[in-house]
């Protein structure tokens, strides 16, 4: 069935995550994305080198799936002429890239205007293009950093940064939800529009409520590990064999975990009167689960969790998770041939599910240049006119 999607031409000159996997997304509904790369390949195409063939890496796998593949050197005259025609053809463009490179690469809202006059950019950086660091470079690291996220995650003497780059994946959904918004608004209006997400912005608006208490009451939170300062317990704990996290948020939920404890006194103390107490005296209640729970095999403990309705989950290595049945026969993971691997590489599905337009993963990742014929056949390039290209360095 075709996608949702189906029918619009998206242009990605994005790089790494933020602006990939937002094509990526927006490929998944159907749409025709075009990856746009470097003649000598782009730097995220060999994160985590994956692929004996053309040592294509993981993180390239996974969000460049539902892609054609071309090279372009657009800084020439006639590379300047192919990316025009290219957008001629284009609804969105996509890049990630401050606006001085937009403007240098001919990909700025004016100049595409000037070629398709409904055009969508979607663009992002780290920082937005306002204020004193609107011209600053960044990755996710320093969005998660400035955000005050880092400084209450880890301890007190060691601020902790996630190794997954959430602040990245959650601004390209956020700019793939903003596109959708765009296509919407121009099918009413036919006017396009310039879409600007920036990692900050998605770093401050999961770290609001805590900038919120800090400006309303000056709370001045602490790191405490894995220990939650909202409720409790909340907190990593060992048992025989392994970890497991327990989250307990809400009276309802507090009064199973105290009847699993066997112990009425957790009802009665009012240290633990409501989630705020049991967050401000959370270790206390981290200490009794800890002895609970280093009686007990993971298994164990998570059993008795269930039976008692308390949230409970393994801490997993990333074989475990791989291994997890849940995830294996819940379709999360899907196998998909990549050129040069021993076996199909598990790429994740579209995160989430729309019962009756679903995203699908159509086709694999391309390799560098992989359609360049066939797409600039389609742009009106004879066979001699794309050799020439090839033969200039343009693609």
């Amino acid at each position: 069935m075709p996608g949702i999607l189906n029918g619009i031409r998206v242009l990605d000159y994005g790089r790494f995550i933020a602006g990939p996997w937002c094509a990526a997304l927006l490929g998944d509904l159907g749409a025709e994305v075009i990856r746009v790369e470097k003649v000598d390949g782009g730097e995220d195409r060999f994160v985590i080198p994956s692929s004996k063939t053309d040592n294509s890496g993981a993180l390239y796998l996974q969000v460049n799936r539902n892609k054609l593949g071309m090279t372009l050197d657009p800084t020439s005259d006639k590379g300047q002429e192919v990316q025009r025609r290219l957008v001629k053809t284009a609804d969105i463009v996509i890049a990630n890239m401050p606006p001085r490179a937009l403007t240098g690469l001919g990909l700025d809202y004016d100049s595409l205007c000037a070629i398709r006059p409904d055009i969508i950019l979607v663009s992002n950086t780290c920082f937005g293009t306002d204020g004193p660091y609107g011209k600053k470079l960044g990755f996710d690291g320093l969005a998660q950093a400035m955000s005050g996220n880092m400084h209450v995650s880890g301890t007190p003497d060691e601020p902790m940064r996630s190794y997954s780059p959430w602040v990245d994946f959650g601004t390209a959904g956020l700019c793939a939800f903003a596109a959708l918004a765009a296509l919407m608004a121009r099918s009413q209006t036919g006017q396009g529009q310039e879409v600007r997400g920036s990692l900050l912005d998605t770093a401050l608006t999961t770290a609001s409520a805590t900038l919120i208490e800090q400006q309303l009451h000056q709370a001045n939170r602490e790191a405490t590990g894995n220990r939650s300062q909202v409720s409790g317990p909340g907190d990593v704990f060992h048992t025989r064999d392994g970890h497991i996290l327990v989250s307990v948020v809400g009276q309802i939920m507090y009064e199973r975990w105290a009847k699993l404890m066997g112990e009425p006194m957790w009802l009665e103390d009012p240290r633990f009167k409501d989630d705020d107490a049991r967050g401000a005296h959370g270790h206390v209640l981290s200490e009794r689960m800890q002895t609970w729970c280093e009686s007990r095999t993971t298994e164990e403990a998570l059993a008795e969790l269930e039976t008692a309705r308390v949230p409970a989950g393994p801490v997993y290595r990333p074989q475990q998770t791989l291994d997890d049945p849940h995830v294996q026969q819940g379709g999360f993971l899907q196998p998909v041939d990549y050129p040069g691997l021993d076996q199909p590489a598990m790429i994740t599905r579209t995160p989430v599910q729309l019962l009756g337009t679903p995203g699908e993963i159509r086709r694999r990742a391309p390799q560098l240049g992989e359609h360049n014929d066939e797409l600039l056949s389609g742009l009106g390039y004879s066979s001699e006119e794309i050799a020439d290209l090839r033969n200039a360095g343009v693609i």
